[in-house]
């Protein structure tokens, strides 16, 4: 279940979590067939599936294409990245220009980048599972079509995943 996001910091009704909290990783029963080692994203739900085999899988809180940059495909990781450099495609640019929020053109890897602490880039496209200098906005849908998660799951799925691992991302 995830706790609906405000302002981070914020608790929830129950005063248990802060609000942009997410349920942490845990290995649960996972009955799909997917090689061992490869990776299940459904969006709807905001998870992602790092498959170990045997019915189970790490499960993972993570945030997804906001309404209209969604998608759906089978790929591979083609490479993964620590502190990858952010290099916004012209179109995120225009996009984001015509909303009155003008992007760089680069941005160096480290703790202000918004791909955070890794990335895995998937096949040729211009997405990647990555981390994220925001927290808070991972159980959501705001992303312009990658797949954010915390920088401390990142990190970890990042040191499970081999390069050429299936990824499947669905609805």
């Amino acid at each position: 279940m995830l706790v609906s996001p405000s302002a981070p910091g914020q608790t929830s009704d129950e005063g248990m979590q802060p609000e942009w909290s997410v349920i942490p990783r845990r290995i649960v029963h996972f009955s799909e067939a997917q090689p061992k080692g490869s990776i299940v994203i459904n969006t709807t739900e905001r998870r992602l599936y790092y498959i170990l085999g045997d019915g189970k899988a790490l499960r993972y809180a993570v945030g997804v294409g906001k309404e209209g940059l969604e998608w759906s495909g089978r790929d591979t990781i083609s490479s993964k990245k620590d502190w990858p450099d952010w290099r916004p495609p012209a179109e995120m640019r225009s996009r984001e220009a015509s909303k009155g929020r003008l992007l760089p053109a680069h941005v160096a890897g480290g703790p202000n980048n918004p791909l955070g602490a890794r990335a895995l880039y998937i096949g040729n496209t211009l997405y990647r599972v990555h981390g994220t200098n925001q927290p808070w906005t991972v159980g959501q849908a705001n992303s312009s079509g990658c797949i954010r998660m915390t920088n401390e799951d990142v990190i970890d799925l990042y040191d499970r995943v081999k390069i050429g691992a299936q990824i499947i991302v669905r609805h």
